[in-house]
């Protein structure tokens, strides 16, 4: 009998699943459900090759994991077998509570409820499947576990999530000047007083890490089109939702059904076990089949914001570094009102008014320390030539204008 199952990943080759746990979590259904998840969402309307899942990146993770874990072994850190089998099930897991089109159900659907609380609430819910052997996992992913480095490996400033959704999302897009050495970078991980550390002669790795994750972020994750077609999206289920508190019938799939007709905020999500059930059975082919159905339905809005989705009939985008005067917002709701005969006020679903901002590198999150040969660590910021303290805490912000064209 094989020890392990050999999975081909297009980025890093070969990755090795051990059998027992880590095997039955790839293999339960709410984690294979990820592989109808794109990891990018709606990107793909700009970069075709953008069709990779959630399912992919999280066993991308898992692989960087098992490198991080023995980098760290090599250098003397004694890590139990127990703790090493923990981190890695909590990084296959710390994605399992999205839903479709990454975070589009959080701003329309359900309230007050994020997909790590959801995550969370999976991997309790397998827990108890698997009789608790996820229970060092979670106090891992919930950072209640004394070595505090080993949860900085699943979220962090350098954690291994986002060193495979880097890599990968790079790869998967064609923006190949934003490939990082995700390798360099983890063969330079290092632990002191219980906090990851990098090795000195690793600093050029982290700045190219950190000019590629700014890359990615205006070039791909925060782009003008990608961000109108999330609108697009959102605004056509807020209009669904909007009929369906009027009790209109809407064509859905039961999941989608369940949180269409019903208010579900946080409170709702955790007491009623219907919500988690429903949750778990939803993925992007719930919303592609409803918008397609929503095409022709007699609503004017409802239908216009879902042919624009299928048919990759876009916001327009207008990009500034100041917020759209209100004038100017009133002038096109009035114009969109007219022309296609509704009032201003559902005219608001045909324009997104959005601020984006991204940081290089955030002052307020768990700091990547950089240990030099005498043994003392200094602050990323302090010993990189490029990044200094000023160019760091800098918020880069941009405001886009979306409207039906």
């Amino acid at each position: 009998m094989q020890s392990a199952k050999i999975i081909n990943d297009p980025v890093f080759g070969f990755i090795r699943v051990p059998r027992g746990l880590l095997l039955d979590i790839v293999r339960h259904p709410a984690f294979y459900r990820l592989s109808r998840i794109k990891q990018l969402g709606g990107a793909n309307i700009v970069y075709p090759g953008a069709q990779h899942t959630r399912f992919q990146h999280s066993l991308g993770a898992f692989h960087l994991m098992g490198k991080a874990i023995l980098s760290l072994q090599q250098k003397g850190q004694f890590i139990f077998e127990s703790e090493a089998e923990a981190v890695q099930a909590a990084i296959l897991l710390h994605d399992i509570g999205h839903g479709p089109f990454s975070h589009v159900l959080e701003h329309t659907l359900i309230s007050g409820i994020c997909h790590e609380d959801i995550s969370l609430m999976v991997m309790e819910q397998m827990n108890e499947e698997f009789r608790g052997q996820l229970t060092l996992a979670i106090k891992i992913f919930k950072d209640d576990y004394p070595k505090r480095f080993l949860h900085q490996l699943i979220s962090s400033q350098l954690d291994m999530d986002r060193l495979d959704y880097l890599k990968r999302d790079a790869f998967f897009t064609g923006v190949n000047e934003a490939n990082i050495g995700s390798s360099r970078i983890i063969d330079m991980l290092d632990m002191a007083d219980d906090q990851l550390v990098v090795d000195k002669k690793g600093i050029y790795s982290i700045e190219n890490y950190l000019v590629s994750r700014r890359l990615m972020y205006w070039q791909v994750y925060l782009h003008k089109t990608s961000v109108a077609a999330e609108h697009v999206m959102i605004n056509a289920l807020t209009r669904a939702k909007q009929l369906a508190r009027q009790g209109i019938e809407l064509f859905a799939s039961p999941a989608l059904h369940f949180f269409l007709y019903q208010d579900i905020d946080r409170q709702m999500f955790v007491s009623n076990p219907d919500c988690l059930r429903n949750y778990l059975t939803l993925d992007d082919n719930d919303i592609w089949s409803a918008m397609k159905v929503w095409c022709t339905h007699p609503d004017p809005i409802l239908s216009l914001l879902s042919r624009d989705f299928i048919d990759r009939r876009i916001f327009k985008v207008e990009m500034s570094d100041l917020p759209v005067e209100e004038a100017r917002k009133q002038a096109k709701l009035n114009e969109l009102a007219q022309r296609y005969g509704i009032s201003t006020e559902e005219a608001n679903l045909l324009i997104a008014n959005i601020e984006v901002g991204r940081d290089m590198y955030s002052l307020d999150d768990d700091q990547i320390e950089i240990r030099f040969n005498d043994g003392t660590t200094h602050n990323l910021t302090e010993a990189s030539d490029m990044l200094n303290p000023s160019l760091a805490a800098k918020k880069v912000r941009k405001h886009y204008f979306c409207y039906q064209q």
